[in-house]
Order: C-alpha cells, then sequence, then structure tokens
C-alpha cells in the first residue's frame, strides 16, 4: 500500500478489505455520514475527515501525513491483515457467507471514553436516534472543530465538560433516563483520572468486570467497549441480532452466555471480527427475524 499526501489529503493506493458501508454502517461508530457521493464525513480524536473509496483508491480529505501516521493508520487498523483474519475464520458455511456478504469490515480503534458513552447510549434504542444524541452532545458541550462544507461539527465532550452538565440538560439532548448514567460516569472518569485508558494494557477479565461497575453497562456493553475502543479482539457482543443469527444458524436456542461461550470456543482470538461480520450478515439479511 503506498501513502501519498496531496495538499490537505492522503491517498492510499492498493488498499484491499476495506469498503465504506460495511465499517460505518456494521454498528460500531455513530459520528459518520454518508453524503450524496457515498463519500462519508465524520468526527474522530477531534478530527473532521471525509473518506472516499474507489476501488483500492482510499483518500482521507481535510488531513495530512502527521495525523494520519498518528491517528488514522491506527484508527482503521491498517496495519492489520483482513484477508488472513477472514481465511482463518472462514470454518464453516455459515462464516462463508458473512464474510462474504461483509467483506470489507474493519474495526475501528476508537476513544475509550467516547465509545463508553456511546454504547450506554446505545441502550434499548435505535441506531438513528443513537446518533442525534451524541451529536446534541457534542453540540452542546464539545468545542467547534470547524466548519466543513457548509456545516458546524463539534468534539466529542470531556469527561471534565459533561461532569458538569446537569442531569436535565443532558436530558434535554433527548438522552432519555441514560441521562443520569452518562453524568454518573463522567463524574467518576474525573475521580479515577486515566484508569479507563489503562485497561486496555491490563488483564482481560478485570477490564471487563470494571466496565460493568457502571451504571447501565451490562455485559453486550462492556464487549463493545473492549472490543471497539481496546483491541480486545477476542470479546464477542452479543445483541439482537447477533443472538437471532447464532440460535438461527448455529445453536437453536441458546442464551446469550452459551453464544459467547460457543463464540469463544470457536473463534479464539478472532471472535470480534467474527461478531461484525455475523452481525451485519444477519441485520442486513434480517436473519432469524419472524
Amino acid at each position: 500500500m503506498k501513502v501519498i499526501q496531496e495538499r490537505n489529503k492522503i491517498i492510499l493506493n492498493g488498499i484491499k478489505d476495506f469498503n465504506l458501508v460495511h465499517v460505518f454502517e456494521c454498528g460500531q461508530c455513530f459520528r459518520w455520514i454518508r453524503e450524496e457521493d457515498e463519500s462519508f464525513t465524520g468526527v474522530a480524536y477531534g478530527k473532521v475527515i471525509n473518506v472516499k473509496k474507489d476501488n483500492d483508491i482510499f483518500t482521507i480529505n481535510n488531513t495530512n501525513i502527521n495525523d494520519y501516521n498518528s491517528i488514522w493508520c491506527k484508527y482503521f487498523d491498517l496495519d492489520n491483515d483482513y484477508a488472513l483474519i477472514k481465511e482463518k475464520l472462514n470454518k464453516d458455511d455459515v462464516m462463508e457467507k458473512a464474510i462474504e456478504f461483509g467483506t470489507g469490515i474493519r474495526i475501528l480503534n476508537q476513544d475509550e471514553w467516547e465509545t463508553l458513552i456511546s454504547f450506554i447510549i446505545s441502550a434499548n434504542n435505535r441506531i438513528p436516534m443513537i446518533k442525534k444524541v451524541i451529536e446534541n452532545i457534542s453540540r452542546n458541550f464539545g468545542e467547534l472543530i470547524c466548519e466543513y462544507n457548509g456545516k458546524k461539527y463539534y468534539s466529542f465532550p470531556r469527561p471534565e465538560q459533561l461532569a458538569k452538565a446537569s442531569v436535565e440538560e443532558l436530558r434535554e439532548c433527548k438522552a432519555g433516563f441514560r441521562a443520569k448514567r452518562i453524568k454518573e460516569a463522567a463524574e467518576r472518569i474525573v475521580q479515577e483520572k486515566e484508569k479507563l485508558y489503562l485497561l486496555s494494557k491490563g488483564n482481560y477479565n478485570d477490564a471487563f468486570e470494571y466496565l460493568k461497575t457502571y451504571n447501565g453497562v451490562g455485559d453486550k456493553v462492556a464487549h463493545c467497549v473492549l472490543l471497539f475502543s481496546m483491541r480486545q479482539f477476542s470479546a464477542f457482543p452479543v445483541d439482537v441480532w447477533v443472538r437471532r443469527v447464532m440460535n438461527e444458524l448455529y445453536l437453536g436456542n441458546s442464551k446469550d452466555k452459551e453464544i459467547r461461550e460457543f463464540a469463544e470456543n470457536k473463534f479464539g482470538d478472532l471472535s470480534g471480527f467474527a461478531q461484525q461480520y455475523l452481525f451485519y450478515y444477519a441485520r442486513e439479511n434480517g436473519i432469524g427475524k419472524k
């Protein structure tokens, strides 16, 4: 893969196993918007970029080589060999079909704090509403990053900024019953300083149990935070679609714990990648929906 900088954009020639729709619409992130030209504009790590893909050419607009090296290469998991990952996961007809359907999925490396709050917001919520709440919170409590293509973009608020917000102000952002949970999490992160950001360097099970001590964080949300922001690729979040596809095509009628144990035994350290292929395949095809 060749990396070239041209003015305010980075061009990657020869990129493989990357599909923008698969990456941004597979349920792992909430601040990316599909544009009319099929590009995507998003906010991450206090930056605003627009990305386009044309065959094996991937263009990142509104950036530079320093940000590519320090942020975007890792964010898009570009150093990981997804062809090899898919080869190792392709163990049966189910995974073969799921991988083929979502072949361009990559797991993003997102900020731990933003991911924690985003998935607290996701509880019993639809993706359009999750996006709306996050956008409202960012606009009301974050900082203006820039105006890009006629639209203003705001950073995701720091814990200190959200800790100062009242529960009522967070409810006004359409957070509903999640408002209290968001404020509690922000206040706790302020008190515990960098503990959240040190979890990925420690024991997986300890991190999992710690995350579940937050109000609004159960097994599924904890696994999402581990997978989407801490590179814990053995995590296997079980939501309604994963439950449906696993029971429809693998297990028959099993509970979430049994589903996770089956997946961990079958997919091992690649369970998180398997989960993303299976989730996207199930949701887009309505598998198990009655």
